[in-house]
């Protein structure tokens, strides 16, 4: 089942349209990246999506409620926990307080302890007086999380949840997040510029570039857009594709109209090749052969090689691809940005 679901969804202020008849859909289960610039169009989508703001056109659907249903598609609300922008914190409270408050407000059982829980969870200590006020930015990052957690809720909106927060606290909250979906099967949608840890994090994408969506795909997909290829050329490019298939037999073939023949991964064996460490020159991560085992096999039924480069694609320069002026395709995604090494 879809936990979110648009059709058409468009917010306009005035004569400017934040989101423009935006398709979305997110799995029960799903840990959803949502790329995009700044002013894309996310914060306002997530609002929608969190009640927080009014649609001008368009369909929703929560937990598969739509909006003429009013009584289910409200109490869908209740079950989304949502930090959009700035966590709304009461400067004056500590941060247990800040999530008792919350707690109490909309009834949850044993309200104490799970406040306990939360702040552990982020990293907060429930003990400490520290009023928010003097809390620093990735503190009040963290705090604004726990708030949206109160109340235990199927779907998390998080927009920029990273910001402020230094690497190590990041890597802690990324593993509690994942915790949190891969144990309790929360539902999450998150916003982030650092598309490392969505890469680390995400299991579907979805692009936005002036309030439209531009492309929703899984992490599987994004795998294989921005694997390790081979490209190899001969003088007879039909003996050399056959030759290649009997003695590479886990790698796929795709012949191009030059005659040259591009090898990668099987389907779903190729891996981001991040400039964070991705593994697009490992070929026992990519599924791909090496470019000198190419070079050998050929060498070895006397092929003559005219050409043997290897591609590589940066998962980052995909994603920044998507959002600016110009799409490409998907069969020419792997050309756009990519680095040729010549062996």
């Amino acid at each position: 089942m879809n936990v979110i679901e648009t059709h058409g969804l468009t917010k306009s202020y005035g004569a400017t349209r934040a989101v423009d008849s935006l398709d979305m859909r997110v799995a029960r289960g799903d840990i959803y990246g949502f790329v995009g610039k700044n002013g894309a169009g996310k914060s306002t989508t997530m609002k929608m999506l969190a009640g927080l703001s009014t649609p001008t056109a368009g369909t929703m659907k929560l937990f598969g409620a739509e909006a003429e249903n009013t009584p289910a598609f409200s109490s869908a609300f209740s079950r989304i926990g949502a930090l959009i922008e700035n966590p709304g914190l009461l400067p004056n409270f500590s941060a247990f307080e800040n999530l008792m408050m919350k707690a109490l407000s909309i009834g949850v059982v044993n309200p104490r302890a799970q406040c306990v829980e939360l702040l552990e969870l982020v990293g907060l200590d429930p003990a400490s007086p520290r009023k928010t006020k003097k809390f620093s930015l990735g503190m009040k990052q963290r705090l604004g999380i726990a708030l949206a957690l109160v109340g235990s809720p199927d779907l998390l909106l998080l927009d920029e949840p990273f910001n402020g927060i230094d690497p190590e606290e990041t890597r802690a909250l990324r593993s509690a997040l994942m915790r949190l979906n891969h144990e309790r099967g929360v539902t999450m949608v998150i916003s982030s510029h650092v598309l490392d840890q969505l890469n680390r994090m995400a299991t579907r994408f979805g692009v936005i570039r002036s309030g439209r969506m531009v492309r929703e795909f899984t992490e599987e997909e994004l795998h294989a857009a921005c694997g390790s290829s081979v490209r190899v050329k001969t003088t007879d490019p039909a003996r050399s594709l056959a030759i290649l298939e009997e003695h590479l037999p886990g790698a796929a073939f795709r012949v191009e109209p030059d005659g040259g023949i591009m090898i990668t991964g099987a389907s779903g064996a190729r891996h981001a090749a991040a400039s964070f460490g991705g593994a697009a020159s490992d070929t026992a991560m990519t599924g791909a052969p090496a470019a000198e085992d190419v070079s050998r096999v050929l060498a070895a039924a006397s092929q003559t090689i005219i050409e043997l480069s290897v591609i590589e694609r940066d998962f980052e320069e995909y994603f920044v691809e998507l959002m600016g002026d110009t799409v490409n395709e998907p069969a020419d995604a792997e050309r756009v940005g990519a680095t040729r090494r010549g062996r």
